[in-house]
């Protein structure tokens, strides 16, 4: 079954969340004023969206994101979502936009003096810790009061992640991430330690069975995904603990072990290095709010 919610952040800002966890695809149109940018986020699952009448289509896979500004003529939001898949859309007027970033245009290439008037797209990954915001986003547990709020803050720390530049000032020299082969090696070292969360192998090992030097390995993981190897896997982990957590079928010492953890101890820690608060109280604010 499809739903969509849309949330006002604040004038000429809305979030909204496309969710479809039926078997049949889910249709949505909505008219988008001209002058408006759009951001789009796959979480998980495919979405297609068409122009033009049918003319013309892009489509939006998980872990990517589209961005859509065209101010010439307005872009209407025409969203096809395949079942089993999640998307959150961001809507911001660019006058909106371009306060936020007014210091910062040669920053960011569609706000730069030449480039005001231009259309623009672009497609491109979504980070680790871009993932962990967009995954909170459908995963809240609020009073309904604040939730303004939160959805607030959330979109404003997506947007900042989305423009955020890790600058690695040896990137230059290691242009093999042209090479689309090598590409898929790092794709294959992310699914290998997704798979093998509980006991992921060593960087050595690691790069061997892609076949990639340990540098190259290293240096491409952190250009793709943002961040290092055990890095984005502990973000995964994390986040993945917190999904067990919200399905109610383990306990914590058992989510502690199923992502690695021997000792419930070393597990606590973690998880509470990564989102402040204790699995037992999390999972405490979720029955509350229940």
């Amino acid at each position: 079954m499809g739903s969509q919610e849309e949330i006002k952040i604040e004038n000429d800002f809305i979030l909204i969340r496309f969710q479809n966890d039926g078997n049949e695809s889910f249709h949505v149109k909505r008219h988008v004023n001209q002058g408006l940018i759009q951001f789009h986020f796959g979480i998980k699952g495919k979405a297609k969206f068409v122009f033009n009448e049918g003319n013309y289509a892009l489509e939006l896979k998980d872990e990517k994101s589209l961005l859509f500004y065209n101010p010439q003529k307005e872009l209407p939001l025409n969203l096809e979502l395949a079942p089993n898949s999640w998307i959150i859309s961001m809507i911001i007027s660019i006058q909106k936009f371009h306060g936020l970033f007014s210091n910062e245009a040669d920053h960011i290439p569609f706000l730069s003096e030449e480039n005001k008037d231009k259309k623009y797209y672009k497609e491109g990954d979504i980070s680790p810790s871009m993932a962990i915001v967009l995954s909170q986003l459908f995963h809240y547990n609020l009073n309904p009061s604040i939730k303004n709020l939160y959805y607030k803050g959330k979109g404003y720390e997506l947007l900042s992640l989305y423009f955020n530049r890790s600058e690695d000032p040896n990137a230059e020299q290691c242009p093999f991430l042209i090479d689309e082969d090598n590409v898929m090696k790092i794709k294959k070292a992310k699914e290998i330690i997704i798979a093998n969360m509980a006991e992921p192998p060593g960087l050595e090992e690691l790069s061997e069975q892609v076949g990639l030097s340990l540098k190259k390995l290293k240096m491409g993981f952190k250009q793709i995904y943002g961040d290092t190897v055990y890095g984005f896997l502990f973000d995964y982990k994390m986040d993945y603990a917190r999904q067990l957590l919200d399905s109610g079928s383990y306990n914590v010492n058992e989510v502690g072990l199923k992502i690695g953890y021997s000792t419930g101890s070393h597990f606590i820690a973690a998880f509470k290095k990564k989102f402040a608060t204790t699995p037992k109280k999390y999972l405490m604010s979720i029955n509350t709010n229940v």
